[in-house]
């Protein structure tokens, strides 16, 4: 018989925002998917909590598991922090609380008896069950609520035996969170027909939060704020 297979996601619109997790298991020859909605959390609090639904859901706790999650947080904490947090009294190392503490605490109560592979995956990059995962978190944090799946494994829709991914994809994942890490030259918004820059995203999000029929974008230098302003300058 296969391990059981866990796919696992979980979203944060804002981080902190509306959020919510998605997950799907297969156990023997069913599948069954999770998902769930906060109205005000983080995103490692949603991927904890896909993590901690799907553990609850298993109907035999003892075989072996395979849990793929794109969260290293998720995996490295439940693999080898978690064990001296415990001990520690759920107290880092510099002595104080452990974030997402009580999630933690939940996960805790789930792992003995367990047999758990935690394999870290890259999130977006063709994966089917983690793309899959992902739909589901992503669609109960924006406040719809997506089909669930429960049934026979072989009429389910996703490869979850498909574990490779594409390099394309997964490069640019990388190099979009590499550009979202640095540092901000200028933001520039384009509303009503009229572009503005923006020193910091405060003032550009003020701008056009929440309005239609608008565009915005971070430029790293004055050479990009330049190009961005005649872009939309051009698009009017």
């Amino acid at each position: 018989m296969k391990p059981t297979r866990i796919f696992t996601d979980g979203a944060a619109k804002g981080n902190p925002g509306p959020g919510g997790f998605g997950a799907i298991v297969r156990e023997g020859d069913r599948v069954h998917e999770i998902g769930g909605r906060v109205s005000h959390t983080t995103n490692n609090e949603m991927e904890l909590r896909a993590v901690v639904e799907s553990l609850r859901s298993l109907k035999d706790v003892h075989a072996p598991v395979e849990l793929y999650t794109d969260s290293k947080y998720v995996a490295e904490g439940a693999a080898q922090w978690i064990f001296g947090w415990i001990k520690n009294g759920w107290k880092t190392k510099t002595g104080s609380d452990v974030r997402n503490k009580e999630l933690w605490k939940e996960l805790a109560a789930l792992l003995p008896g367990t047999h758990i592979a935690w394999r870290v995956i890259p999130g977006h990059s063709g994966i089917p069950g983690n793309e899959r995962a992902d739909a589901i978190a992503s669609g109960f944090g924006s406040g719809t609520s997506p089909t669930l799946y429960a049934g026979d494994a072989r009429s389910y829709s996703y490869d979850l035996d498909n574990t490779s991914y594409d390099l394309v994809k997964k490069q640019a994942r990388s190099d979009t969170r590499a550009r979202q890490a640095k540092t901000a030259y200028s933001y520039i918004s384009l509303k009503d027909g009229v572009v503005k820059t923006h020193a910091t995203w405060a003032e550009c999000e003020a701008r056009v939060k929440g309005q239609k029929n608008v565009r915005f974008k971070k430029s790293l230098d004055a050479h990009e704020e330049k190009t961005i302003i005649n872009e939309f300058r051009n698009s009017k």
